[in-house]
C-alpha cells in the first residue's frame, strides 16, 4: 500500500525582486568597477622580487634569491596563462565558459607542478626553503587581493 503525503500549498507572495532599469544598471556598474585580474599577477611578481631580495639579504647567496624568485614565478606564470585563457568571448554559452574555466585551471595546476618538479634541473644550487617561500608568498597574493579590493573600490 502506497500513500502519498499531501503537498503543502505555497502561499504565493509577491517577490521583492525588481529588475533594474538600464540607467540603474549603468550606475551600479560605475559604483562597482570591474577590477583587472592582471594586478594580482603583477602583485605576485612584485612579491617574488621582494622575497628574492629578502632571501639574498638574509643568506647573502644569489642562489637563494634566484630560488625564491623562481618559486614566485611558478605561481605567477601559470596564473597569467589562466587569466589569458579564460577570457570570455561574446556569445559563448555558459557551459562552454565553465568547461573553459575547468580546463585552464587544470592547465594552471599541471604547469605549476611541472615548473616545481623542473626546478632542480633549471636552477643551479637550488635553495628549497627559499623556493617554497616564494611559492607561498605568491599564493598569498590571492588573499591580499580579497582584502585590498574593498578598500580599493572605496577609493575610486
Amino acid at each position: 500500500m502506497t500513500t502519498n503525503a499531501p503537498v503543502p500549498e505555497v502561499d504565493a507572495e509577491e517577490s521583492d525582486f525588481k529588475p533594474l532599469t538600464a540607467e540603474e544598471a549603468q550606475k551600479l556598474r560605475e559604483q562597482n568597477p570591474e577590477l583587472s585580474p592582471w594586478w594580482v599577477i603583477a602583485a605576485q611578481v612584485a612579491a617574488g622580487v621582494v622575497v628574492a631580495c629578502l632571501a639574498w639579504i638574509w643568506t647573502g647567496r644569489t642562489e637563494a634569491a634566484v630560488s625564491a624568485f623562481y618559486g614566485a614565478m611558478t605561481v605567477a606564470i601559470p596564473a597569467a596563462l589562466f587569466v589569458r585563457g579564460v577570457r570570455r568571448k561574446p556569445g559563448m554559452p555558459s557551459q562552454a565558459v565553465m568547461l573553459r574555466f575547468f580546463v585552464w585551471e587544470m592547465i594552471k595546476i599541471a604547469l605549476t607542478v611541472a615548473l616545481l618538479a623542473a626546478a632542480p634541473w633549471l636552477i643551479g644550487g637550488l635553495v628549497w626553503l627559499a623556493m617554497v617561500a616564494g611559492v607561498v608568498v605568491a599564493m598569498k597574493m590571492y588573499w591580499v587581493a580579497l582584502l585590498v579590493r574593498p578598500k580599493f573600490l572605496n577609493r575610486i
